[in-house]
Order: C-alpha cells, then sequence, then structure tokens
C-alpha cells in the first residue's frame, strides 16, 4: 500500500484481506463440522468424552507452540526447531527435579528460561549475522535433539512424585490441564497480535521489513522476542508433556514441528509474511488433531497417516497461495 493511496482505497485494502482471511477460517470451520459427522459415524468411540478430552490434551501439544510459531511466520521468518525443543526440556526438567536435586519448582523455572535461552540465541543469529531463520533454527533442531538423546542415552527419566506434576498432568475440574495453559495462552497471544505495538510491529516487518526499519522499528528486538517466544513455548509444551508421560524423553515429540507449522499455514497465516491470525491458528490447530484422531481410530496404517498429512500440508499451502495472490490482486486494484 503505497502513501497515495486515499482512504476509500485503503479500506478497499482492508477490506480485501479481511475477506480472504473469514474465507479460509469459515472453510476450515466447515471443513471441522463435516469430519466430526464423517468420524462421528464411522470411527467407533470417536464422539466419547475421554476421545475428546484426549483430542483436547493432543491439540495443546500442537497449540501452545503454534501460537508463537505464528507470529514468527507472520513475521516472515520460519522456526523448525519446535520438536526437539520440547523434547529437550522434558529432559531438562527431568533431570533437574530427579536427579540434579533442583527440586521441582526449580527445574520448572529453570527449564522454562532455558527455552527462552535457546530460542533468544537463534533470534540473535538471525538478527546479529543475518542467518536464515530456517537454518538458524536447524541448528537447534540439530543441537537439541542430540543432547536430549546423548544425556539420556535414549532412554526416559522418570519424574520424582509431585503434587505440580500430578496438577500439570492431569486435569482442572475435568479439563485436561495443557488445554487450559492452550486457551489462556491462545487469549494472550490474540491480546498481543492485535492491540499492543509489539504485535503491529511483527505484522508490518512481516509485510515489508526494510519500510519498518524506516519507521522505527527495531528489527533486531523484534526478531530475538519471537524466537525467545516460541523457545519459552517449547519449553512449556515439553514440562507438561513430561508432566503428562510421567517421565522425560528425548525422543518424544517427533515431527511435531511439521504438526505445528501445518497448523500454523492451515490457518492461513502466509508463509511470504505480514499476514494471519491466532483464530485461524486454532482452527488449523483442531483441524490437524482431528485428522490425526480420526486416522487412528480407523486404523490406518502409521506410514500412511504421515502420506494423509503431507498430503494436507501441501494442500493447504497451494490454497494459502491462492488466497494471497487474490489479496495481493485485490490491494492493487
Amino acid at each position: 500500500m503505497t502513501v497515495t493511496q486515499t482512504l476509500p482505497e485503503q479500506r478497499r485494502s482492508a477490506g480485501g484481506v479481511l475477506a480472504g482471511r473469514s474465507l479460509n477460517e469459515i472453510g476450515l470451520i466447515a471443513a471441522i463440522l463435516v469430519l466430526y459427522v464423517v468420524l462421528g459415524s464411522t470411527a467407533a468411540g470417536f464422539l466419547s468424552l475421554d476421545n475428546q478430552l484426549g483430542m483436547l490434551r493432543d491439540a495443546a501439544t500442537v497449540g501452545i507452540a503454534a501460537w508463537g510459531v505464528t507470529l514468527v511466520i507472520i513475521a516472515g521468518e520460519i522456526d523448525i526447531s519446535i520438536g526437539p525443543a520440547v523434547a529437550f526440556a522434558s529432559v531438562l526438567v527431568a533431570k533437574g527435579a530427579s536427579e540434579w536435586g533442583l527440586g521441582v519448582v526449580p527445574a520448572v523455572l529453570v527449564t522454562l528460561a532455558a527455552g527462552a535461552v535457546w530460542g533468544a540465541l537463534a533470534g540473535w543469529l538471525r538478527a546479529r549475522f543475518d542467518v536464515p531463520s530456517f537454518i538458524a533454527t536447524l541448528g537447534i533442531w540439530s543441537a537439541l535433539g542430540g543432547l536430549g538423546l546423548y544425556m539420556t542415552d535414549a532412554l526416559p527419566v522418570v519424574l520424582p512424585e509431585s503434587g505440580l506434576f500430578e496438577v500439570l498432568g492431569g486435569a482442572i475440574l475435568g479439563i485436561p490441564t495443557s488445554a487450559i495453559v492452550m486457551v489462556v495462552l491462545f487469549a494472550a497471544f490474540t491480546y498481543i497480535a492485535h492491540y499492543t505495538p509489539y504485535g503491529r510491529s511483527v505484522y508490518a516487518v512481516g509485510g515489508n521489513a526494510p519500510a519498518a526499519r524506516m519507521a522505527g522499528i527495531n528489527l533486531a528486538k523484534i526478531r530475538v522476542l519471537l524466537f525467545a517466544t516460541t523457545g519459552l513455548l517449547a519449553a512449556i509444551t515439553g514440562v507438561l508433556l513430561a508432566a503428562r508421560l510421567g517421565s522425560g524423553n528425548g525422543g518424544a515429540a517427533s515431527g511435531l514441528e511439521f504438526d505445528v507449522i501445518a497448523a500454523v499455514v492451515i490457518g492461513g497465516t502466509a508463509l511470504a509474511g505480514g499476514r494471519g491470525s491466532m483464530l485461524g491458528t486454532l482452527l488449523g490447530v483442531i483441524f490437524i488433531t482431528v485428522i490425526g484422531n480420526g486416522l487412528v481410530l480407523l486404523g490406518v496404517d502409521s506410514f500412511l497417516q504421515n502420506v494423509v498429512r503431507g498430503v494436507i500440508i501441501v494442500v493447504a499451502v497451494l490454497v494459502n497461495v491462492i488466497i494471497t495472490k487474490r489479496t495481493r490482486a485485490t490491494r492493487e486494484s
């Protein structure tokens, strides 16, 4: 959008963006409803309360990290370190609480702080040396994945008995604690994305980074904060996963980063940056979770499940590209 555009032109441009976003979200809602109807009639136990609560736990594993990755992709970056980061965090909290004598609460706090630090490191590499975020987070992916397996000899590390871990891995008033955390963080990140200067800066950086710099936005600060946030959210997910499983495992959460990125993209966040919403990502998380759960209940071979997920990701990217092109054409018209 140029500075010479009139107010009506600006309104038409914004209207095109909102129309594209609404179309994507309405389509996702319809797809989820169709999935519920189909799976409810074909997959035994799909609509049972236990299965629905299980899906909430699975959704939280993807969703908590997805809120941070949504902002990262809106800013025109990418973070592929989520899976190993979650696994390493589960190992770190288990080691700290059971073998290093830190105690439960300090072990959790150290794990969360470590998550923010390794995320900030990726952001610093991107901001200071202009290392592509894919490469920076690929390095973190490899390092944390290797450390998690090395520190445990690829064996689970059992958590000590603790009331805190029982609550984190259990439920509050019948609702999984991880799902409650996911919803609370969803509300927080929705507010941050749409109602704070930081959130507006993220959109500006993704839309046009050079213009954002000229407008006085500190790109380095934004990028470090973005990746520190995804590191922190991965650590939160790791702590919750360890509490749920009763142990830390360096091989846990394998491939989680792909589910997270798929949920964000399916939710309508533009891979090129500058466009996306937390509501869209929430719907993407639900869609991915329902698909995964349905495939398991239908007895689909695990290898074929990966094929189906791969097809879904490709189709989602194609739809995303089409919507982005139409939105761009609306802006220019």
